[in-house]
């Protein structure tokens, strides 16, 4: 196990589709505050925005399965029919460095992480007002009816697990949500002593 002192923090962020994840994830990590990506490998395609091996490290079926009979991955899931995984030796060398390092990774990987190392991860769950708030913002992303059920869905199912996360935040306002996060990360207290929801 790795020792707290002197090294790194993981900071998990998780949460349902459409709740901001990944917009307040690059406004984290464009504030230039020593934090950095974990860059996770999945086997779906590039979307058209997306950079490879900046915003994911795009492989095969075949290759994620060997590395995950290597036990390469430190977590991994599956997700939508996609594979999505997070290298072992590339999270313990950035800890190692003492870096602040996100992980945008669902519940299944969060649990995984915090098993294994539990005194440098801090996890943050991001919840959107409401569901009706949540269904309107995946309509803004996207006109397939089929598509954004079975987002919805899953959000209901994924938003269950919300307690097992150290804080939650609910994400009303973009900016005010990025700036409370950002006071959970450089806190002095590391770790909560009790559960904390947060709405932003």
């Amino acid at each position: 196990m790795l020792k707290r002192k002197n090294q790194g923090k993981l900071i998990i962020i998780s949460s349902p589709s459409g709740a901001g994840k990944t917009t307040i994830t690059k406004k984290l990590l464009s504030a230039k505050d020593n934090i950095e990506l974990s860059v996770s490998l999945t086997t779906r395609k590039p979307r058209s925005n997306e950079v490879a091996n900046k915003d994911y490290i795009f492989v095969n079926i075949k290759k994620f399965k060997s590395l995950v009979a290597k036990k390469s991955f430190i977590e991994h899931a599956k997700v939508f029919g996609n594979y999505y995984g997070t290298l072992k030796k590339n999270i313990k060398s950035k800890i190692k460095k003492n870096k602040k390092i996100i992980l945008d990774i669902d519940w299944q990987g969060a649990r995984q992480i915090k098993k294994q190392l539990p005194k440098n991860t801090i996890s943050i769950f991001i919840l959107p007002p409401s569901l009706s708030e949540l269904k309107k913002r995946l309509y803004k992303r996207e006109i397939n009816h089929k598509f954004i059920n079975l987002r919805m869905s899953k959000a209901k199912k994924e938003i269950t697990h919300w307690k097992e996360y150290d804080y939650v935040v609910i994400n009303k306002d973009l900016n005010k949500c990025v700036k409370q996060i950002k006071q959970i990360i450089f806190s002095n207290e590391w770790k909560p002593k009790n559960f904390t929801m947060i709405s932003a």
